[in-house]
């Protein structure tokens, strides 16, 4: 059973590796921004968190998925995360400065990492089938971590790229004091969930497994 990843995230990679799958990996070709701007000006509304990551998730696999090569016969799986804090939504802060600007608020407080999955069976001769599914975890980050502490942190790069500018399995998990959910949700894409959605479109998560 193939198994295709639409991200580049290499946190994904890394929990789909932990759980003895080795996927192959495909850039996604959304303009992430502007698939949520042409949604919720069609809509007049800004979409909440969970809405948002389930219609990248979907448009990330969908965009893959229509991407594969004829003989493709397994699944393809899309994440999205987002983070939310205080009412606002957070993506990656992308720059150092948005990323202390993101530390100095999240710092004695607690927010919500919400991830957004979507696979899709593909089968040469089949139409494709979907199934997702968002998942949320709460993070509560420690009062007391330092302003040398955030500056040292942000200079390593790593907040920079990924959804609500910290890595719980990284370097900023000194700096998280609890993380209520599944954990793997807060890394960047839920197992749990990911099993049950593979079950929905028939397929085994045994079946995944192709790391020795």
């Amino acid at each position: 059973m193939r198994v295709c990843l639409a991200s580049t995230s290499p946190a994904r990679l890394a929990l789909l590796r932990q759980a003895g799958i080795e996927p192959e990996t495909l850039a996604p070709a959304v303009d992430e921004d502007a698939v949520v701007a042409e949604v919720e000006a069609a809509e007049g509304r800004r979409l909440p968190a969970p809405e948002h990551v389930l219609l990248l998730a979907r448009r990330k696999a969908a965009d893959v998925a229509g991407r594969l090569d004829p003989d493709f016969d397994g699944v393809v799986i899309g994440g999205d995360s987002m983070f939310a804090l205080g009412g606002e939504i957070y993506g990656k802060p992308y720059t150092a400065e948005a990323a202390i600007e993101r530390w100095n608020r999240m710092r004695g407080t607690t927010g919500v990492l919400h991830s957004g999955l979507s696979v899709i069976r593909v089968q040469p001769g089949s139409l494709p089938s979907e199934a997702f599914a968002h998942s949320e975890a709460s993070v509560t980050f420690a009062a007391d971590i330092t302003d040398d502490e955030i500056s040292a942190y942000v200079a390593t790069g790593e907040p920079l790229h990924v959804a609500g500018a910290f890595t719980v399995d990284g370097l900023a998990g000194a700096f998280i004091d609890e993380v209520d959910g599944d954990p793997s949700t807060v890394v960047g894409m839920s197992l749990s969930a990911l099993r049950r959605l593979v079950a929905q479109v028939g397929v085994g998560w045994i079946e995944l497994w192709n790391r020795s």
